[in-house]
């Protein structure tokens, strides 16, 4: 078991103790009026954990406290981790950015794409090229996400059961077969549009390389990481460490909800978009192989020249997430100024972006209100942890973004 420690003063690292006390004010109020149960908030520069804060309940029922060592479920901050794992096969030469996705995967040979119609009466055409593993990696591969109603291919996946991304009672292997008979939204590579292509990508890693999704993390990168509590499952001694799942009420509060089934041995299907659960100390180890540029504590998992391709922009002509993204799902203000890179979110204009930010800075957010970022120029890592799912967006990350960029004095 890690356990996140502060470790320098702030005021050493050029951090403001004044604006840290304002961001970990604001954070506490969500809590006060209801609306958080908890969380953790941490701020790390130069490598060196400078703030540490822990405030309100990881289990509101029971009373117990958010701890440095509570653990969490990161949905979507497991793609990042994915990725990782697919650019490592790649640096090896068994995996290639431009390969066929169907050279792994038989079922996505000859797609379709959309063209009109809905339901039984939807008319497709076959796609003008395959999809391939950037495609993946950029969700540029035109899979979606089931939840969006705003296509009627999503509509396609509630009809085939992917209302919550997977087939209830499938493995990995068996889902994504569910994706590959699905038609595509539009020709890969053509939009960006977030959606189930690290499922897909994840089991493309099984199949390269011959190990089960969780192994193969477990083996390649949480072990040489020391990332100790990283996994898709809790152990029975782990367990009273797990923060209970919360989703918002009508009334803006927080009531309990069920989460990912983390408790009662290894699931059946292994999300590489969102199965994780990880301590502080554990992401905190994943910011920094990437801070570092691909190598910690004497590890080399990337080539430095990976990491840098993974954390640039790779939308086409150097367009952001609003003007590349399917719309209506992505025409929405977060979007702008924000490209996409391999697994994670690119700063490309912060004069657009909806909260202050460096240029080049990356990361993603989860579907509980997790989030984490790195911003090379002012050489910072941030991470936020709570476990609330919201109606819609809370606040609390553009506030939290906003906080953090007055921090830095130098």
């Amino acid at each position: 078991m890690g356990q996140l420690r502060q470790e320098v003063d702030p005021d050493e690292v050029g951090l403001d103790v004044k604006a840290l006390d304002r961001l970990d004010e604001t954070c506490a109020r969500y809590v006060e009026e209801g609306r958080l149960p908890g969380f953790l908030v941490a701020l790390a520069r130069g490598g060196r954990v400078a703030h540490v804060t822990t405030h309100g309940l990881r289990d509101v029922a029971a009373g117990l406290p958010v701890e440095a060592d509570t653990l969490w479920r990161i949905y979507s901050m497991t793609k990042p981790v994915t990725s990782v794992a697919a650019l490592m096969l790649v640096e090896e030469g068994r995996l290639a950015l431009d390969d066929p996705l169907d050279r792994y995967l038989p079922a996505f040979a000859n797609p379709r794409v959309y063209e009109s119609g809905e339901g039984a009466d939807v008319h497709t055409r076959p796609a003008d090229g395959p999809i391939r593993i950037r495609h993946l990696l950029t969700h540029t591969s035109g899979l979606t996400f089931a939840f969006y109603h705003s296509h009627p291919v999503d509509a396609l996946y509630r009809a085939a059961g992917l209302e919550s991304s997977v087939v209830p009672g499938t493995d990995l292997a068996e889902t994504v077969d569910v994706y590959a008979a699905q038609p595509l939204q539009f020709e890969p590579g053509t939009q960006w549009n977030y959606s189930v292509s690290t499922n897909v990508l994840g089991r493309v890693i099984e199949v390269v390389s011959g190990q089960s999704l969780d192994v193969f993390l477990a083996e390649r990168i949480f072990g040489p990481l020391g990332m100790t509590d990283a996994g898709f499952c809790v152990t029975d001694e782990q367990a009273p460490r797990l923060a209970e799942l919360y989703g918002e009420s009508d009334d803006g509060g927080i009531k309990p909800v069920p989460g990912l089934p983390l408790r009662g041995g290894r699931p059946r299907l292994l999300s590489g978009s969102g199965g994780m659960v990880a301590s502080a100390h554990d992401f905190h180890r994943l910011m920094e192989l990437l801070r570092r540029r691909g190598e910690l504590d004497g590890v080399r998992l990337l080539a430095p020249e990976t990491v840098d391709l993974m954390t640039r922009n790779h939308l086409p002509g150097g367009a952001d997430l609003r003007a590349f993204g399917s719309r209506p799902a992505h025409d929405e203000p977060n979007n702008d100024g924000v490209g996409f890179g391999l697994g994670v979110s690119v700063v490309i204009d912060p004069e657009r972006t909806v909260s202050p930010t460096s240029p080049g800075t990356y990361g993603w957010s989860g579907a509980a209100t997790t989030t984490f970022w790195v911003d090379p120029a002012r050489d910072l890592t941030v991470q936020f942890m709570t476990q609330v799912r919201p109606k819609s967006s809370l606040r609390v990350i553009p506030e939290l973004r906003r906080l953090v960029h007055d921090v830095v004095t130098n």
